[in-house]
C-alpha cells in the first residue's frame, strides 16, 4: 500500500509521491499494473468468475479498493457503480498524522452504500505500538457494530522513508512485540482485532515468519503481478483480502474479498 505521508520529523524523507522501495525486494508498489490486472482476470476466469465493471453479482467475490489522501475527492457513486462493495480509507500514520480527506472519504463511501473501514500506516520506529493504536482509534480507526464498518486495519510493510531500514531498525522479536502491542490496544479500545496488511516477504523478513497472529487476525495480503495471492505468511492458511494491483477500475488500490457478499457483511458485523 505504501500510502506514506511525510511528517515534520521526517522532512528529509523522499516525496510521498514516489516512495522508495528496495530494488531487491518484491515491493507491493511494483507498478506492474497491466500484468497484475491481466493475471487477476485469468485467475478469476479459471474459477468461473470475472472482474466486471458492473457491480459484483452474488457468485462473484466482492470487489473493493483502498484510498488515501492521494485520491483526495472520490466519486463514490461512480465507484459503487463500477462494482465496489467495500473500501479501506487511510486514517493515520505514526502518532502525528491524520489524512485530511479522511472524513469526507469515509462518510462519502458510507453514503454511497459501501462497507468501509479505516487503516493505519505503521512506522514502528516513530512510536510504540500502543501509542500508534491510540492515535489511530481516536482519529478514525474506531469500529462500530452497525453492520457497515469493517474492522480496523494495520498496514505494516516496507519502510517508505528509508530503504536501508526495511524493518525500521527493530529486531524480529521487537517487531512481533510492537504488532502485539498495537493489536492489544486496538482491541481494548474497539473490541476488534485489527486486520493485518502485509506482504509475505516483509513478514518473514521482519517478524521471522511469526505465526503468533494468524489465529485471531484476518490477513490482507499484498501481491501484484500474480494469478493468485501466492504463499501466505506463516500461520495463515487463507487470506481475507487480497490487494492485487495499485490501479484499475476503482480509485486507488484494487482488492478482492475472499468470500461472498454475505460473509463480508458478517465480517463487518463482527460475526
Amino acid at each position: 500500500m505504501a500510502r506514506a505521508h511525510t511528517p515534520p520529523s521526517l522532512t528529509s524523507s523522499p516525496s510521498p509521491t514516489s516512495p522508495p522501495s528496495p530494488t531487491s525486494l518484491p515491493s507491493p508498489r511494483s507498478r506492474r499494473r497491466g500484468l497484475a490486472l491481466a493475471a487477476c482476470l485469468l485467475a478469476l476466469a479459471a474459477a468461473g468468475t470475472a472482474l466486471a465493471t458492473a457491480p459484483a453479482r452474488a457468485a462473484e467475490p466482492p470487489k473493493g479498493h483502498d484510498v488515501s489522501s492521494r485520491q483526495k475527492s472520490v466519486d463514490w457513486t461512480k465507484a459503487q457503480a463500477a462494482g465496489a462493495s467495500f473500501v479501506y480509507v487511510k486514517a493515520t500514520e505514526s502518532t502525528g498524522y491524520r489524512n485530511p480527506y479522511f472524513g469526507a472519504q469515509y462518510e462519502g463511501a458510507g453514503a454511497a452504500g459501501l462497507l468501509r473501514g479505516a487503516y493505519h500506516f505503521a512506522l514502528p520506529d516513530q512510536g510504540s505500538g500502543t501509542a500508534q493504536a491510540d492515535h489511530f482509534v481516536h482519529n478514525g480507526g474506531a469500529w462500530s457494530p452497525d453492520g457497515r464498518t469493517l474492522p480496523p486495519a494495520l498496514d505494516i510493510e516496507y519502510n517508505p522513508y528509508d530503504s536501508g531500514r526495511t524493518c525500521y531498525g527493530l529486531g524480529r522479536a521487537e517487531m512481533v512485540a510492537w504488532i502485539r502491542a498495537f493489536s492489544d490496544e486496538v482491541r481494548r479500545l474497539t473490541g476488534r482485532r485489527p486486520v493485518i496488511y502485509t506482504t509475505t516477504h516483509w513478514w518473514n523478513l521482519c517478524t521471522g515468519g511469526s505465526g503468533a497472529f494468524a489465529a485471531d487476525h484476518a490477513l490482507w495480503i499484498a501481491r501484484y503481478g500474480s494469478a493468485d495471492a501466492g504463499v501466505l505468511p506463516a500461520g495463515w492458511s487463507a487470506w481475507t483480502f487480497w490487494q492485487y494491483a495499485d490501479s484499475g477500475s476503482l480509485p486507488g488500490d484494487q482488492n478482492l474479498f475472499n468470500g461472498s457478499a454475505t460473509q463480508l457483511e458478517r465480517l463487518a458485523a463482527g460475526q
